[in-house]
């Protein structure tokens, strides 16, 4: 298994699939973190859609959505499951920000956060607007996770 990339490094760069919810509709499209120069960006990496702590650590997420929009923060969710499993859990759920599908693990890997061929450990990531990693959160057990006001916290110290 790699290493996580250390706080000061570029964040590794990648493209992946992704689906939002706009309006009711599903909006598939592929997203690139180095497109999304110009602002932060979360990455939340989960283990599964529609498990009970990924579904309550995403919904809070939503929930706080403009408290991330308000510090002009982008918010990705990650997880290796295609594009359907991500639409329905955004639809059961009305989640507001994109999920990116990494079923080969490529991004998992870049980051080092692999649990084996199919697993991932639970992380968050924060990007700041040059593409640096700035702040990050690897679990060891994924049974709990970063809330709100611990990543908007680190959000606003960005700002400076």
């Amino acid at each position: 298994m790699s290493k996580t990339p250390e706080i000061g490094a570029p964040a590794p760069d990648f493209t992946l699939e992704a689906v939002r919810l706009t309006d009711g509709e599903a909006v598939r499209t592929p997203l690139t973190l180095s497109a999304q120069r110009g602002r932060p960006v979360v990455l939340a990496f989960y283990p599964g859609d529609d498990t009970a702590v990924c579904t309550r650590q995403l919904c809070s997420y939503s929930a706080g959505f403009e408290q991330f929009t308000d510090l002009d923060a982008v918010v990705w969710g990650i997880s290796p499951q295609d594009l359907d499993s991500h639409e329905k859990f955004a639809r059961k759920h009305n989640l507001r920000m994109p999920l990116l599908a990494d079923p080969d693990h490529k991004v998992v890997e870049s980051y080092g956060i692999g649990l084996g061929s199919s697993a991932l450990r639970r992380s968050i990531f924060i990007v700041d607007a040059e593409g640096v990693l700035r702040w990050k959160h690897v679990a060891l057990v994924g049974l709990t996770y970063r809330g709100v006001d611990t990543l908007t916290a680190q959000l606003e110290l960005l700002r400076g």
